[in-house]
């Protein structure tokens, strides 16, 4: 099972040195992913959270190839109906073919009203847009050779029907963002189910959970994934790799933007998973 560090690529105490040190820590400490996220239009909705500066995801990672050797490099996730469906794969594929091939793409649908109208996009239709931008994206990647050659993964996101649906029928894997265990073991049955109505293979399980110890164990209704003492945390790696999970994304940021003033924190807990990565001698 493979193991990945969403990176905060936002927030007050994010900057172009701030992401090269957090490159070289990922990379340093063998961890095998490094993901960003993606907003384009920091409007109040998205301010509230991921507040400026932003930088665009694609822009970073393409930075961030050029000063890392393996590490693979990916979104978590990249909103489709952002950006014209043939201008994400000419961008997906030529970061890609920069990188060496390390590029994944995680795509997912978006949440914030108010960027979509900034952006002039309909909100409303982000669903139907998603999967219309899906297709078309395997559809040049496949049949036109301008848009370079490689395999890149397409990881999904999505919690409802509809994203199980999409991740069968359009995805590489199923990529869950901040869920609990037991949901997404819930959550897996009924992907396998969608992928049997469909006739199609099972998508690979690759979630996003977060990663926040704790100095004492949490009750168990009470946390999500990666949420707790160190052994909690590992066990959580060690049910989810039982789950089926190739990958798993763990994300350090637990919701203050200040946190992005002091990754050293976050560094410190990295290097805590890093140092016990025992579910890989199972």
């Amino acid at each position: 099972m493979e193991l990945g560090v969403n990176v905060p690529n936002f927030g007050p105490g994010t900057n172009p040195a701030r992401l090269r040190d957090w490159a070289r820590t990922v990379e340093g400490l063998g961890y095998d992913l490094l993901m960003v996220s993606d907003h384009v239009a920091i409007t109040p909705d998205v301010a509230e959270q991921y507040p400026a500066p932003f930088y665009e995801p694609f822009t970073t990672l393409g930075w961030l190839a050029g000063i890392t050797d393996r590490v693979r490099l990916g979104t978590t996730v990249l909103i489709a109906p952002y950006r014209h469906p043939l201008l994400t794969a000419r961008m997906a594929a030529n970061l890609n073919e920069l990188s060496g091939g390390r590029l994944v793409l995680g795509v997912g649908v978006g949440w914030a009203r108010q960027e979509f109208e900034a952006l002039g996009a309909d909100f409303d239709r982000r669903g139907r847009v998603t999967d219309e931008t899906l297709v078309e994206i395997r559809r040049v990647w496949e049949d036109d050779k301008d848009y370079g050659s490689g395999r890149i993964p397409l990881w999904i996101g999505g919690r409802s029907t509809a994203g199980l649906r999409r991740a069968v029928r359009l995805g590489d894997a199923w990529h869950p963002l901040r869920e609990r265990v037991d949901w997404m073991s819930t959550a897996l049955n009924r992907l396998r189910e969608i992928a049997a109505e469909q006739d199609r293979p099972v998508p690979e399980f690759a979630p996003r959970i977060l990663l926040r110890l704790t100095p004492e164990p949490l009750t168990d209704d009470k946390r999500v994934a990666g949420e707790g003492s160190l052994d909690q945390v590992l066990a959580d790696l060690d049910l989810l790799r039982d789950l089926g999970a190739r990958s798993v994304v763990l994300d350090p940021f637990v919701g203050d933007p200040a946190e992005t003033e002091r990754p050293e924190v976050a560094w410190q807990a990295l290097a805590a998973i890093a140092a016990h990565r025992r579910w890989e001698n199972r």
